[in-house]
């Protein structure tokens, strides 16, 4: 009951002194409101950048192991021939791969992609697109985002029937007039049947593959254009996908396992070293956490000289309100006011100063976000709201709690007669 008395009278005082005093207020707020906008500006410059790269780089998957014949890190110390002369994933070990594994993973995934094909239907064409082949768990490893349709059934996946998921782009441009499902188009000669029909995702920050220009058929319809063999021999080369498992962290179990199966499907001896490269998206995924952790560490230092200035201004504004309530202190203390009321009293007023500051330049920030943006779209996470206020709250008691103390220390008597 105590506390809640000393926050209305602490709040009401604050009050009174703030619209007392209001274009000095405007001027005090003025150099917080300025400081928290550049933090948290910052700060959600930086997450929406950090946001839109990791969007791009969602084609790659998450907690996925990829076999592969170049690793996504190179060992400086190692020549590029031995990474060259490698034998490059093939669908053989794809099914290898199925009946050996354990239950560390959900799913195995063969795929492979060529770019630059034209699709036809009927007058219309769309040139350069990608043309995927996939197997059935490949919508385990990757997002396929299926709006219209469905995903390839099991049956369709073995036998390598002509049916396909296109993107928005490739459905817009080849079928203008209507709903694309059912319809047919031409690729290489092959005629296939569209089942699917994927979410329009528009460019991105990386110009990353977009699945808007994407066409995915079976893995087999693929090996038949491409004249394609379960030894890996003619054609694009295939990549081998793992999906983990959540009770695996960091997938050391899956990559162990991975490991020894396909040096016992290579028939690698124990002195041999590896003639496959393990690569994961979470080397990526650190890379670019780091790198955002930097930018964000160098715009905080930045955002906090703005914030200083504004701390030094509303110190100076709560040293002229002591001043100017001196004779006014003198009367609580007189009346029976403890030093701690009066402590608190100013202490509340600094950090309600600098939370009126704080939650205009967060307003600003957020007036900012829902400014449309093509390039870069921006948002204010609940966490940076979060930052923003309780950084305004450590302002105002930093700000305050020196010219707060003078105030609780003055003596009523002296504190009386001031003028």
């Amino acid at each position: 009951m105590l506390a809640l008395r000393l926050t209305f009278e602490s709040l009401r005082f604050a009050w009174d002194a703030l619209r007392g005093n209001v274009l000095r207020t405007v001027l005090s707020l003025l150099g917080v409101t300025v400081g928290i906008f550049a933090i948290i500006a910052v700060f959600a410059v930086v997450d929406s950048l950090e946001a839109n790269v990791r969007h791009s780089m969602d084609f790659i998957g998450d907690k996925v192991i990829y076999v592969g014949k170049w690793p996504w890190k190179f060992d400086a110390n190692r020549p590029w021939w031995k990474y060259f002369n490698r034998p490059v994933p093939t669908e053989r070990e794809f099914r290898e791969l199925q009946k050996r594994l354990g239950p560390n993973n959900k799913g195995v995934a063969i795929f492979v992609a060529s770019g630059g094909n034209t699709l036809k239907a009927a007058v219309n064409s769309v040139a350069d697109c990608a043309l995927q082949g996939v197997s059935y768990d490949y919508r385990i490893i990757s997002n396929v985002p299926v709006e219209d349709g469905r995903y390839f059934t099991p049956q369709e996946m073995a036998d390598g029937r002509p049916v396909a998921i296109i993107g928005a782009t490739i459905a817009e441009n080849l079928y203008p007039q209507g709903r694309a499902l059912g319809q047919e188009f031409k690729v290489r000669g092959a005629k296939f049947t569209v089942i699917g029909v994927m979410k329009k995702e528009g460019k991105n920050m990386l110009d990353t593959p977009s699945n808007d220009a994407n066409c995915l058929i079976p893995y087999g319809a693929f090996a038949k254009l491409f004249a394609l063999s379960a030894t890996g021999m003619g054609g694009p080369s295939p990549s081998l996908g793992v999906k983990g498992r959540d009770e695996d962290p960091g997938l050391l179990d899956l990559e162990y396992e991975m490991q020894g199966v396909m040096r016992n499907i290579r028939g690698l001896k124990p002195k041999q070293e590896d003639n496959f490269a393990l690569n994961r998206p979470e080397m990526i995924a650190s890379a670019i956490g780091q790198l955002f952790d930097i930018i964000g560490i160098a715009g905080a230092v930045i955002g906090s000289f703005a914030i200083l200035v504004g701390g030094f201004g509303i110190a100076n504004i709560m040293f002229v309100s002591v001043r100017e309530r001196t004779s006014i202190i003198g009367i609580q203390k007189s009346l029976g006011a403890q030093n701690f009321f009066i402590l608190f009293q100013f202490l509340f007023e600094a950090v309600f100063l600098c939370l009126i500051g704080g939650g205009l330049g967060i307003l600003l920030v957020w007036l900012i976000t829902l400014v449309p943006q093509d390039a870069l779209p921006l948002f204010l996470s609940s966490g940076n709201v979060a930052l923003g206020l309780l950084v305004s709250v450590g302002i105002g008691i930093l700000a305050g709690i020196v010219p707060a103390i003078i105030a609780a220390n003055l003596d009523p008597v002296e504190a009386i007669r001031a003028k």
